[in-house]
């Protein structure tokens, strides 16, 4: 049987929503594209994997698949094999990388060298490829993930940018994309899609380790929220998306107070201090962000906002070789 007869007959509402999703954005993931999805083999990846597959003829998609192995368990290995032997049965491309477990001891070190090593495999498939093809990463992050995600960074004091939706697309370097296609789907709906299409899943055990924060946030506090509040999930995913949309409307209002506040000497002192601190410390980041790679954080733009007001002059040293300046009129940013 052919790929196109196979993935007709094993059509669901789930390819439905989904390929309804990928035709009402022609950016996310066009036609012809190189893909590189990244597969732990739990529920979601592994959802995501057979989803893009089935529907890669209808868009001419070239479909890859990557594997980390974290070593944090003792048949993560067994796994990779198990892995790689489905995507070999399926003729799909399959990477493999295998870390070395105590140079990822955290959550965010192992984040940061899967994202590394997918990053790794891009440039190799960009190089094998003619020169400008893009390369689209894949992720299985789902609304649920999204949901974890907003309550971690709320209980860490996040600002109203760290609160939001979780990004569909993004470009990680140049040629090379980050898309979440699975942002429309909870995890149980990948848990029911895997059931009903009889989906073979490779559960980390390790996920069950309460001492993990998102774990904990997963599998205690979600379902404690939901038996409380159901649906509270839900309306999470839909505060995180308001959030997403204040965020673009407070950067677009942002630049526009911040010319207004400018001319072609500098920022203005007397009409930046009419305003109210927050809108002070919102103004200098914009004008800041024009040359400062390294953002301040929140408190030390609280500071810089009251020393422009209470003293006439002054100068405060600023990351990345630069100082912000100002006298009675004026504020300005130069280099040390």
């Amino acid at each position: 049987m052919s790929d196109k007869n196979s993935s007709q007959k094993n059509w669901t509402s789930w390819h439905h929503l989904l390929h309804k999703e990928i035709l009402g954005n022609k950016t996310l993931i066009p036609d012809g594209a190189n893909l590189l999805i990244a597969v732990s083999g739990g529920q979601d990846s592994m959802a995501l994997l057979n989803l893009i597959n089935d529907m890669k003829t209808q868009h001419n998609w070239f479909v890859n698949v990557w594997h980390g192995d974290h070593q944090w368990h003792e048949k993560s290995a067994k796994y990779a094999l198990e892995l790689k032997s489905y995507c070999n049965k399926k003729n799909i491309s399959f990477f493999f990388d295998q870390a070395n477990k105590n140079n990822i001891s955290s959550e965010e070190k192992a984040r940061d060298w899967r994202y590394k090593k997918l990053s790794e495999r891009a440039n190799q498939l960009l190089i094998k490829n003619q020169k400008g093809i893009d390369i689209f990463l894949l992720t299985g992050h789902t609304n649920t993930d999204n949901a974890e995600t907003f309550l971690l960074n709320l209980a860490r004091g996040s600002n109203y940018a760290g609160l939001s939706y979780i990004n569909k697309k993004r470009l990680l370097k140049h040629h090379i994309f980050l898309i979440r296609p699975l942002l429309i789907f909870s995890r149980e709906d990948t848990k029911k899609f895997c059931q009903h299409q009889n989906i073979p899943i490779w559960e980390d055990p390790t996920n069950c380790d309460l001492t993990i924060k998102r774990n904990l946030v997963r599998g205690k506090i979600i379902p404690i929220l939901e038996t409380m509040y159901p649906g509270c999930s839900k309306r999470i995913n839909s505060f995180a998306e308001k959030m997403s949309n204040y965020k673009n409307e407070q950067n677009d209002l942002s630049k526009l107070a911040s010319l207004y506040c400018e001319d072609a000497i500098g920022v203005k002192r007397e009409l930046l201090n009419s305003l109210c601190i927050e809108a002070r410390c919102t103004i200098l980041n914009t004008f800041l962000k024009k040359d400062c790679t390294k953002q301040l954080s929140s408190k030390n733009l609280t500071h810089l906002a009251s020393s422009i007001l209470e003293k006439d002059r002054g100068k405060i040293d600023l990351p990345d070789g630069f100082e912000i300046v100002w006298n009675k009129d004026y504020i300005n940013l130069e280099k040390n």
